[in-house]
């Protein structure tokens, strides 16, 4: 049901929202467009689009409710998981007998409304509202939680402490089995993972000190603080874990590594754990891995320009290398498995070697590397090429041997991709030769190198800012700024007349939710080996030397490629140098 063009116009007229002039002239766009009148005047910021859900509430007759002071019934708002509150801008906000009342931006989402509905078994009364209204009810979902966990341990906490208490270091398996599957040693951990799921941690640190335990979660590669719990819930927590992860109970003194999946509403996810003995317990760290990697693009990752023309280049060869490198943590693998899901088709067949396999992809063959019973990267390399691979991917190459079975595999008619332990993409080349790769081996097989970093992308309140001269002349001691300026009007993200001073920049809002930023992406840089890059690979140079002879011809650095996306408002200026600093 959408509102009467005619009565729109008389009611923000009569409002004094708009004049008679915006209106004639927002009419006529509108038509040339084929768009309608209100998301035109929206476009224009003539009216806010606030303004106008309030319009149609009234035109339509919907009720306008507002939720910026309202506290929802905790049970009432869980009825709808935040993830799909999130997503579709929908939240649960009164419960009658069998009716539920729901806010939202968009009344006519009717899927949304039907798979509500069929979710909660009542009838849903749609109610229109605001964006202020929407990100007030958003934040009571993480306070929810943390008063969930904290219920929990106050609930639970003598039994705990009773349990604790009457078992010592030397507690046998069955007894640590017993303790894993107390219930509120199966709450507590449940509650751990959800809350982590739902936060969007990539990972879970759980720090024994002498009177405490840390809970503490990795945010778009920030740690923050979650929980503080008692130290007597400890043992309980970490068995728990090691039941999940299939672990043994009574190894206290080794370390161990294990996984495990959950299932949630929308998603599956993976954890890898990690558990390393400390002075006063066992330290845990999961990895969160989630399944819908899979449907990923370069654009999505934050590839553009003459960097995504040059992989997907490199993607059509049949032969060669394909390398990403960056630390621990810099999105390589997510890379690659993208690369692979562009590969993926049914005339090819593509096998894998990796430690560990991160995600699980159809149609590819995927194997473990098992250096307990000696299968290595090398020994499964080598079996590899010999089941009549098309495609190759390398977890990471981490020795000489590796690193001369994956030469010698792009020699002879595979494509190749793997990940290297380097700060930049030039610098992968004298790390291959310190692996004892020849250089005419590397110019015959090297396509591309990819090194990459992510960043924090910025959330919807951000502040808007202009760059002063002080501000100008401190950024050119760490970047090129006029190869940046050249990049942006190049890809026409400005006009040709803009300069840095009039170019828009944003900063976070710190009081917002995760500090302003929600979300990451990558910067990068992509060095494609052309002829004149082979004669300096064959000469010896340095990876200063291959790094500024690959700018001269069009390669963009990872911070000029940071500055281009903090111009474009997809990051700020602060998080790109700490990112790329570090």
């Amino acid at each position: 049901m959408q509102t009467n063009e005619t009565q729109l116009k008389e009611f923000l007229l009569d409002a004094r929202l708009v004049s008679e002039k915006d209106i004639l002239a927002m009419e006529k766009i509108a038509e040339e467009k084929k768009t309608s009148l209100g998301s035109t005047l929206v476009s224009a910021g003539i009216i806010t689009s606030d303004d106008l859900r309030h319009a149609e509430s009234y035109l339509l007759g919907i009720p306008f409710i507002s939720l910026k002071e309202q506290k929802i019934d905790l049970e009432t708002l869980a009825l709808i998981p935040e993830p799909i509150a999130r997503k579709y801008n929908i939240i649960a906000f009164r419960k009658k007998e069998d009716t539920l009342e729901v806010a939202m931006l968009d009344t006519e989402n009717l899927a949304t409304i039907d798979f509500i509905k069929k979710k909660v078994g009542l009838k849903i009364l749609p109610r229109l509202t605001d964006e202020e209204s929407i990100k007030s009810a958003l934040v009571q979902y993480q306070k929810s939680l943390k008063a969930e966990f904290g219920d929990i341990i106050q609930k639970e906490a003598i039994t705990l402490k009773t349990l604790s208490e009457s078992h010592d270091d030397e507690t046998d398996e069955k007894e640590l089995k017993k303790l894993a599957e107390d219930i509120p040693v199966i709450k507590i951990v449940d509650t751990l993972l959800n809350h982590a799921i739902i936060q969007r941690a990539s990972d879970i640190h759980i720090e024994p000190l002498e009177k405490q335990l840390i809970i503490r979660y990795r945010i778009d590669g920030i740690l923050h603080d979650a929980m503080v719990l008692p130290k007597n819930v400890a043992s309980g927590v970490t068995a728990r874990i090691k039941v999940l992860a299939a672990l043994k109970l009574d190894e206290k003194r080794l370390p161990q590594d294990g996984r495990f999946k959950i299932e949630t509403a929308d998603q599956q996810v993976s954890f890898r754990v990690s558990i390393l003995p400390i002075y006063y317990g066992e330290k845990i760290v999961m990895r969160l891995l989630r399944d819908a990697v899979s449907g990923f693009t370069l654009e999505f990752l934050g590839y553009s320009g003459e960097a995504l023309e040059r992989v997907h280049r490199a993607t059509k060869q049949r032969t060669g290398m394909i390398l990403v490198t960056g630390p621990t943590g810099s999105g390589k693998t997510t890379s690659l498995y993208t690369i692979l899901d562009i590969l993926n088709t049914p005339e090819v067949n593509i096998s894998t070697i990796e430690d560990p396999i991160e995600y699980q992809v159809a149609r590819i063959n995927q194997t473990q590397v098992r250096a307990d019973i000696g299968l290595s990267f090398a020994i499964g390399l080598r079996t590899l090429v010999r089941q009549d691979p098309d495609i190759i991917m390398v977890g990471e190459i981490r020795d000489n041997e590796t690193a001369k079975i994956a030469v010698n595999a792009a020699l002879t008619g595979h494509l190749v991709l793997s990940t290297l332990h380097t700060n930049s993409a030039a610098g992968a080349i004298p790390r291959l030769v310190d692996m004892q790769i020849e250089p005419f081996l590397l110019v015959s097989t090297i396509k591309v190198v990819i090194a990459q970093r992510l960043v924090r992308k910025l959330g919807k309140d951000k502040k808007k800012y202009f760059l002063t001269d002080a501000d100008i002349k401190s950024l050119e001691d760490n970047v090129n700024l006029n190869r940046v300026l050249k990049l942006l009007k190049e890809e026409k993200i400005i006009s040709a007349n803009d300069d840095w001073t009039t170019i828009p920049f944003y900063q976070p809002n710190k009081d917002g939710e995760g500090g302003g930023y929600q979300g990451r992406m990558g910067i990068y840089e992509v060095l494609e080996v052309t002829n004149t890059i082979k004669e300096l690979i064959m000469k010896g140079s340095t990876a200063d030397e291959i790094s500024m002879r690959a700018q001269k011809e069009g390669m963009y650095s990872m911070i000029e490629d940071g500055m281009s996306k903090a111009a474009q408002g997809q990051t700020s200026i602060e998080e790109v140098l700490r990112v790329i600093s570090s």
